[in-house]
């Protein structure tokens, strides 16, 4: 019986490895591809280091191209959306969760089947519409709509589900209104789940390509990702300083799950176990 139990978990063991080797060797290979002259880049058979660490990648990232424009347009979107999607999604998961009114879970579902709907069907009403408020090339078409989300609504619902009603009405007998209780009650008790969504909600945000695409037209307001995809020439493009200017992309997210991947994990571990 031990041996069996050996032997899973050593084969769970290299399962895990080769994954976890999958999703880390394109992040070294952009690293490595960073520090190379460009003439290394696409040398057969490929080299993990190349002859030299060049440095001065990085240092031309700003030097050739509008990266911090770009970057702090990003800080800004992503800024804006992750606080408040959580505080929209929070207060109306707690809505749904716990005040009682007619429809209320009619309401839900229908909320819900918005996710059914992918985002690309809507494109041409969202940009007439922002189009309509002279939204259109601001930064402001990205962060107003991203202001609210069903997936938030869903998951912060789930876990405020699981709020013993028992603390809901002792708040009630000390007088307090719901949106005390929320404030002071329920949304202390969220943290773990606040982290998750805030987790989705930053990488969604930060590597969104597809809508600033839709609604920017004037380099100064490009996000990051956008911004990336102009570094590429018609006719050539310097990788090593993309790959460089890639690294500094990625940093933010690192750092972000990084920071939060304990109240992550707990997080997807009390959500959306319980209706």
């Amino acid at each position: 019986m031990k041996k069996k139990i050996l032997l899973g978990r050593t084969i769970s063991h290299i399962v895990l490895f080769a994954g976890a080797a999958t999703m880390l060797v394109p992040f070294f290979w952009m690293l490595s591809s960073s520090l190379k002259e460009l003439g290394e880049v696409f040398v057969f058979p490929p080299t993990l280091i190349g002859k030299r660490l060049v440095w001065e990648n990085y240092a031309q990232i700003s030097a050739r191209f509008s990266y911090l424009t770009y970057f702090m347009n990003s800080v800004k979107v992503s800024a804006w959306v992750v606080c408040f999607q959580i505080f929209t999604s929070a207060t109306a998961g707690y809505v749904f969760a716990k005040l009682h009114f007619k429809g209320r879970d009619k309401i839900f579902l229908l909320y819900l089947a918005t996710m059914m709907i992918p985002f690309h069907v809507t494109v041409i009403t969202n940009f007439l519409q922002m189009s309509i408020y002279g939204l259109v090339n601001t930064l402001w078409a990205l962060m107003l709509p991203a202001s609210v989300s069903a997936f938030g609504t869903f998951l912060m619902r789930q876990f405020f589900v699981t709020v013993p009603n028992e603390l809901i009405e002792a708040a009630k007998i000390d007088g307090c209104n719901p949106f005390t209780t929320f404030l002071r009650i329920a949304l202390p008790l969220a943290k773990s789940t606040i982290a998750t969504l805030g987790i989705f909600c930053f990488m969604n945000t930060w590597n969104d390509y597809f809508t600033p695409l839709v609604y920017m037209n004037d380099m100064r307001k490009y996000t990051l990702p956008l911004g990336l995809a102009s570094m590429k020439g018609m006719y050539s493009t310097d990788w090593p300083v993309l790959m460089a200017a890639s690294v500094i992309a990625v940093l933010p997210v690192l750092i972000a799950f990084l920071f939060a991947q304990d109240a992550f994990v707990k997080g997807v571990m009390m959500s959306g176990l319980k209706d």
